[in-house]
């Protein structure tokens, strides 16, 4: 876990990083993917060899069977992150992008992704934004959540090429997405759901007991606690939201 370095070197050490997981993978077979900041891998400092880092992650990966996730930050991030995942995803079928409910324009965004085949996680966003950008109150940005998973499992029903990933660990909006697919007829294990490692471990368990994929990500390194820290001051519902999950744990 890290993000916006300031010195090319440090972006090539994250990428030489983020191979050797890779390398651990494949020793140990483990069912394991990358999920990787764009700021983490130098995007504030040069585009193109940002596009790099992640296509030789990329090529390494698949190579073991193995998904490389582009995560999403903050709203400035969302054009660069976008062309990111579009340039390597015309190389790369293994490659993942994060999309955002809480920002006014993920419907469009989510939109011209699709006739990609893309495979897309989807959360409700951690950062602090202006409401120009993003929707303040949590009705609306959960209602925009259920809107786009509805819109995500319909193509992949339509296109199996199309992956869906419902990052929440919110009851309701994991019994939302369920209900959606029941609808829409879609077997429990043609779409996934990602929660962090030790939040909602309940619940996880239930949904994988009863069929559902579930994956577990696990935040990591140097730089995990002061990230952490700052989801947390930037959005105060993020500390409510962690204090109500260490006791549903």
């Amino acid at each position: 876990m890290g993000e916006n370095v300031t010195r090319p070197e440090v972006a090539e050490v994250v990428a030489r990083h983020y191979a050797g997981v890779l390398d651990q993978a494949r020793a140990r077979s483990s069912d394991t993917y990358l999920s990787v900041k764009p700021t983490q891998l130098g995007i504030d400092l040069d585009l193109g060899h940002t596009v790099e880092r992640y296509r030789t992650l990329a090529a390494q990966a698949a190579e073991i069977g193995k998904l490389v996730a582009i995560d999403m930050e903050d709203s400035s991030y969302v054009d660069r992150t976008l062309e990111i995942y579009r340039r390597l995803q015309e190389e790369h079928s293994n490659v993942a992008v994060c999309l955002q409910s809480y920002l006014h324009r993920t419907a469009d965004d989510l939109e011209s992704l699709l006739p990609l085949n893309p495979k897309i996680r989807l959360v409700k966003g951690a950062y602090k934004e202006h409401p120009s950008v993003a929707y303040a109150r949590k009705r609306d940005v959960d209602d925009s959540f259920l809107r786009l998973a509805k819109r995500m499992l319909d193509a992949v029903g339509k296109n199996r090429g199309t992956q869906a990933y419902f990052g929440t660990h919110d009851p309701r909006m994991v019994e939302g997405v369920i209900q959606l697919s029941e609808t829409l007829g879609l077997d429990r294990s043609s779409f996934e759901f990602q929660m962090l490692y030790g939040i909602q471990r309940n619940l996880q368990t239930r949904l994988a007991d009863t069929g559902y994929r579930i994956r577990v990500l696990i935040s990591y390194g140097d730089a995990w606690f002061p990230w952490f820290m700052r989801r947390l001051a930037e959005r105060p519902a993020n500390v409510f939201f962690v204090l109500k999950n260490l006791f549903a744990a």
